[in-house]
């Protein structure tokens, strides 16, 4: 059964890597996600891929160097995107605002710009 294509909302990261990639490989964008996704099925299919184990590395009760690389890859990945997540919830000028405090950081050229406490 064929059909027709569906409209998908995709993370800009995604698109921004599959539009890369795509370059690369001579594909248009949605070749190369439909080309991920179908690796990504195959991973999920794969023997040597056990999600329970996965799933126990990343809920903490599982050893990491214990898995296979395939599933080490998997788990990386995971770790990557949880890290980018909880970085960009991270709001350190509002926290600071709220408790009182200055705070300095570089500007897009490197220059130190300092963000004095407001009482």
């Amino acid at each position: 059964m064929t059909r027709s294509s569906q409209p998908t909302r995709l993370p800009a990261d995604v698109y921004d890597w599959a539009l890369v990639a795509a370059q690369v490989n001579s594909r248009t964008v949605p070749q190369q996600i439909a080309h991920w996704a179908r690796i990504g099925r195959e991973l999920e299919r794969s023997p040597q891929v056990s999600h329970r184990s996965i799933s126990e590395v990343l809920e903490g009760s599982r050893v990491y160097d214990a898995l296979s690389e395939p599933e080490q890859a998997i788990v990386r990945q995971e770790w990557a995107e949880r890290a980018t997540a909880a970085r960009g919830a991270l709001d350190y000028a509002a926290r600071f605002a709220a408790d009182g405090e200055s705070y300095s950081e570089l500007d897009e050229h490197g220059a130190v710009v300092v963000h004095p406490a407001h009482d």
